[in-house]
């Protein structure tokens, strides 16, 4: 089979690796702070300035953040609305008290927050605009920890020489980007896809017995599911149905595909002529999966060049480093599917060991198969059979409200355990 996701990954890499790469660097001021020895402290930071009663319009604000160490940090000053932005890594900080309705110095208001990238940004609002004077690292005396001391001025003189460079005198410099306040830039950061396939649907049933009925009890289940990943605020969840309609095994699979899917996580039911009961996670086949590598090497090989590219390489190289380029190509093919094989392993031994502690699972809950959803190299891909309906207790929870709230729970955990493992981040 010819595998255009991963054709046209490969094409763009060909491309890029031919062409070469143009970086564009962008230069910010950073003040890194510089080593301090820790001490004790069990004061607080606070904010010192001119009196707070009637603040005059030179007032010099300085204003002291508590921190556990010295770390490296940056500082802005920006206009509309008027305040002084500084982000810290992720230690322990503490501010000062908001000022309330009457403005301390030049220090209206005070907020901070976590943003997307981990950091903590804290938000001066200032009555007027202001510069930063300067910024320093120092010893909390007696006590333990350090203060970071921003002083901040009023800016009402203009500076007094112009930038210039290649007849670039006069232009006024581009203002910087306002700060977002971290739900908002938590919306705006890259999250994975998720996509969840609840099995049967419509006209197919599933299994039945009991009571329970597996178009239904999959769905329901997917549905907390998808809440429950969802509320981390992490993901994006897209469900290949989300109502009882029947749809077709292979387009749930380029669903999964059209969307550029990170993880996909088929949820079923199982039926049995025993006794049997407990959850069973799928993964696909090896010897299913070395065809696909196969497939995916020679499909590469033989389509990805074009006529027109073929002509280039041989313009350049001869006829003799067209096959070169070619077994180049089908080797990174032949890469990704072996990475998108051990992703799917990480992901199945997550959900086996977190799964397991809130539901019982097979004695050997680790299987594979050649179900035809599983069948991709463009991403990590289990199956999972929750439960059996053909067993009364196992049908009994997957039709429990509080069981699907805690198998979820736990299907969930092992998400965010698999996206903390280094070859998950790599993009796909």
């Amino acid at each position: 089979m010819v595998l255009d996701t991963t054709l046209s990954r490969v094409s763009r890499a060909a491309t890029c690796f031919a062409a070469g790469a143009i970086a564009c660097a962008v230069m910010c001021t950073t003040v890194s702070a510089e080593e301090t020895a820790l001490s004790p402290s069990g004061t607080s930071a606070t904010a010192e300035a001119a009196p707070a009663t009637k603040p005059t319009a030179s007032s010099r604000t300085r204003f002291l953040i508590g921190l556990d160490k010295s770390v490296a940090y940056t500082v802005s000053a920006l206009p509309n609305p008027n305040r002084v932005v500084i982000d810290i890594p992720d230690v322990a900080v503490r501010l000062p008290p908001d000022p309330g309705p009457n403005p301390v110095g030049l220090v209206k208001s005070v907020r901070s927050g976590q943003t997307a990238s981990g950091q903590t940004k804290v938000v001066i609002e200032v009555t007027e605009p202001v510069v930063i004077d300067k910024t320093k690292i120092e010893k909390v005396e007696g006590g333990k920890g350090v203060h970071l001391s921003v002083d901040i001025i009023p800016a009402r003189k203009p500076l007094k020489s112009q930038p210039f460079a290649l007849g670039a005198a006069g232009i006024q410099p581009p203002l910087p980007m306002p700060a977002k306040r971290p739900g908002e830039a938590a919306k705006a950061a890259y999250k994975p896809i998720i996509v969840i396939d609840p099995g049967h649907g419509g006209h197919d049933t599933g299994a039945m017995k009991h009571g329970a009925i597996e178009k239904d009890v999959v769905l329901a289940f997917a549905k907390v599911l998808r809440d429950k990943i969802e509320k981390t605020g992490r993901y994006k969840v897209l469900m290949t149905r989300d109502t009882d309609v029947f749809v077709e095994l292979d387009e749930r699979r380029a669903f999964g595909e059209k969307h550029q899917a990170a993880l996909f996580i088929a949820v079923h039911a199982d039926y049995a002529k025993t006794s049997a009961r407990g959850a069973t996670i799928y993964s696909l086949r090896e010897s299913v999966a070395n065809s696909l590598k196969r497939s995916a090497k020679g499909d590469v090989s033989e389509h990805l060049l074009s006529d027109s590219e073929l002509a280039a390489v041989k313009k350049a190289n001869g006829d003799n480093n067209v096959s070169a380029v070619r077994n180049i190509l089908a080797d990174f093919a032949g890469r990704e599917v072996e990475s998108t094989r051990e992703r799917t392993n990480i992901f199945s031994r997550s959900v086996i060991e977190h799964m397991g502690e809130t539901t019982s699972l097979r004695q050997k809950p680790d299987q594979q198969a050649a179900f035809r959803v599983l069948k991709t190299a463009q991403f990590p891909s289990v199956l999972i059979e929750l439960a059996y309906v053909t067993n009364k207790e196992d049908a009994r929870l997957l039709q429990s409200n509080e069981w699907r709230g805690k198998v979820a729970d736990s299907i969930t955990t092992a998400v965010e355990n698999y996206f903390t493992h280094q070859l998950a981040r790599l993009p796909m």
